[in-house]
């Protein structure tokens, strides 16, 4: 039987994740912080809300770290929000974060003056639907259309060197999903995102890692 983990460190909408893989088929879900069930799943996912410091501390502090290191390089590992952006090197959040480093780039502030091409003022946090271009061809897209809409919540955006696999504009363009060999994250929360979020979780749980 095939297990998903999602990995619990204190923070993260872990049981809203949780019922959303089981409404999409997830035959097993383990919402846990021990390290050896999280290596011992099929599939792991990384979730995350509020400040990355707390973020980083807690995983750091539990030596889920490492765990994380070793999920990515040998089976499906999915990211979302912050735990997305913990995959990067560094966040200008909290006056500066050493984050994971599994991913080139920064998160970097909206801004308090955010404004669009337009001169329209834009309100930080970036919260609601907004609309996803896919830069790659990737399974976890699978059968979810081109500029489909997905829910946001976040102050903080990830501008990564490469490895963009959506992106999202709103005031500045940023990246809304990254990708590299087995490991996916998201900028917005799959779990909220009704139908098309139910499908990319639904497609997280057939992916092998490949691609």
């Amino acid at each position: 039987m095939s297990v998903v983990a999602v990995i619990d460190y204190g923070m993260g909408n872990l049981h809203s994740v949780a019922k959303a893989l089981e409404h999409v088929g997830a035959r097993q879900v383990e919402v846990t912080s021990d390290a050896e069930r999280i290596l011992a799943a099929d599939r792991v996912i990384l979730p995350g809300v509020g400040a990355i410091r707390d973020c980083v501390s807690e995983l750091r502090q539990l030596g889920l770290d490492q765990v994380v290191r070793q999920v990515a390089a040998d089976k499906p590992l999915l990211g979302i929000c912050v735990g997305m952006q913990m995959l990067l090197e560094h966040s200008e959040e909290n006056g500066g974060v050493d984050a994971l480093g599994l991913f080139p780039g920064q998160v970097r502030f909206f801004g308090d003056e955010l404004h669009e091409t337009d001169g329209q003022r834009l309100k930080v946090p970036h919260m609601g639907w907004n609309q996803v271009k896919q830069t790659i061809d990737h399974p976890l897209w699978h059968r979810i259309e081109q500029d489909a809409r997905f829910y946001f919540v976040h102050s903080f955006y990830a501008d990564p060197g490469k490895h963009v696999a959506g992106r999202c504009h709103y005031g500045v363009d940023f990246a809304a999903a990254v990708a590299d060999d087995n490991v996916f994250a998201t900028q917005f929360h799959p779990e909220k995102s009704h139908t098309n979020g139910l499908q990319l979780l639904q497609n997280f749980l057939a992916w092998d890692g490949r691609w």
